[in-house]
């Protein structure tokens, strides 16, 4: 299995691949035609207005750097709304102890709050289910690492390159 595919300009800067011009145009083409339309991106309207401000800052970023398209619409709004809700599990979270203390016949005693292990449980739900919407999003630092294209090196040509260009 060769894993994903990789953007042309990242291959070709690593110098992975040999590709010839029309291959590199070819593949310029495709992923152009995959990433799909970015005319009308608007926020989905289930989002809040704070969560709507918040998609349209990230959705013109996004677009800025070619990694988002109208295809990508939900993804971003459920990335959203899964950060929104993780946030309010915080605030209560914060405002719940972990244990509280009962009187017993033998005196007091130490319990688990049950109402904060239950919050604890969604909390980590609701994280593990808003870092995999930003890494499918290119939000998160390994992501945009494996997407990350080097600055081309100049390099002197070989004798060969010199003698046949790019007719190799």
């Amino acid at each position: 299995m060769a894993g994903p595919r990789k953007p042309i300009d990242l291959l070709v800067r690593t110098g992975r691949k040999h590709f010839t011009k029309q291959e590199i145009k070819q593949r310029i083409d495709q992923e152009r035609r995959v990433l799909g339309p970015t005319e009308s991106i608007k926020p989905p309207s289930y989002l809040t207005a704070a969560q709507k401000h918040e998609f349209n800052e990230i959705s013109a970023q996004l677009v800025e750097l070619n990694m988002f398209s109208e295809l990508d619409l939900d993804n971003l709004a459920r990335y959203l709304d899964s950060k929104y809700q993780y946030f309010e599990v915080v605030k209560g979270l914060k405002k719940i102890k972990p244990t509280s203390v009962i009187e017993t016949d033998n005196g007091k005693q130490i319990v688990p709050n049950e109402h904060h292990a239950s919050l604890v449980r969604t909390k980590n739900m609701l994280f593990k289910e808003c870092r995999a919407a930003s890494r499918d999003l290119g939000l998160d630092i390994s992501s945009q690492m494996k997407l990350s294209i080097p600055k081309e090196v100049k390099r002197d040509l070989s004798e060969f390159e010199k003698r046949f260009g790019d007719r190799i």
